[in-house]
């Protein structure tokens, strides 16, 4: 056991292992563009009917149960789905990451706009203001941490899946890991491993940071 951490560390530390198109730099680049893209799709699309649902308090049934959908989804079943239709191409491996992160993308906005106070509403309405001000005036402000934790929820559910790209031939810190499988090289594996929940961790915690910042004067 102290043998194969000694090599995991001599692994992951190696200038070598760090340089060139299959070095640690360069498949790290890959698997966060990997993830952010796919992340700022699902915001795209979940964000939007996220606030409709909350805002019109219709279709909350769709917003409850794609929670489920989205902790059933079977993400590998999923990219060899549109795999086998669309070809060998990214395309696979983006709508499994999006369909991964829309589900906590819309509960967790729904949540936000429905945490906000009915009598803050109607205060806001008693003033005057439409409803697409009181959306983005009123209940949007206030829904934004619920909104923030699911943007990060995500990203990190995102981050830790998106090695699936090397399952389809593609780039990504997942390369290690099914090309140390195919070798069976442990070592490979465990770096990759190591890396993914590295990068996860570290991004959790910056994002964390982030919104104890931007939302420090409410708890204050």
């Amino acid at each position: 056991m102290y043998e194969l951490f000694k090599n995991l560390g001599d692994w992951l530390t190696s200038g070598t292992q760090w340089a060139g198109s299959d070095g640690i730099a360069h498949r790290l680049a890959e698997h966060l563009q990997y993830s952010l893209l796919a992340t700022l799709i699902a915001t795209a699309i979940g964000l939007p009917l996220g606030l409709l649902i909350g805002h019109t308090g219709k279709g909350a049934f769709l917003a409850i149960n794609l929670a489920s959908f989205g902790r059933a989804l079977p993400t590998v079943g999923l990219v060899v789905l549109v795999f086998l239709a669309g070809g060998l191409s990214m395309l696979p491996v983006y709508v499994a990451l999006v369909a991964l992160a829309v589900p906590a993308i819309v509960t967790n906005t729904y949540a936000g706009m429905t945490a906000v106070d009915p009598d803050v509403k109607d205060a806001a309405r008693g003033q005057g203001m439409r409803a697409h001000q009181v959306l983005f005036q009123v209940e949007l402000p206030l829904a934004l941490p619920l909104i923030m934790t699911g943007l990060r929820l995500a990203l990190i559910q995102v981050v830790a899946t998106a090695t699936i790209a090397a399952y389809v031939s593609f780039g990504g810190l997942g390369r290690y890991v099914f090309d140390g499988l195919a070798q069976r090289d442990l070592v490979q594996v465990l770096g990759g491993a190591v890396l993914v929940a590295a990068v996860a961790v570290v991004l959790d915690l910056a994002l964390s940071g982030l919104q104890r910042f931007l939302f420090r004067h409410r708890t204050a």
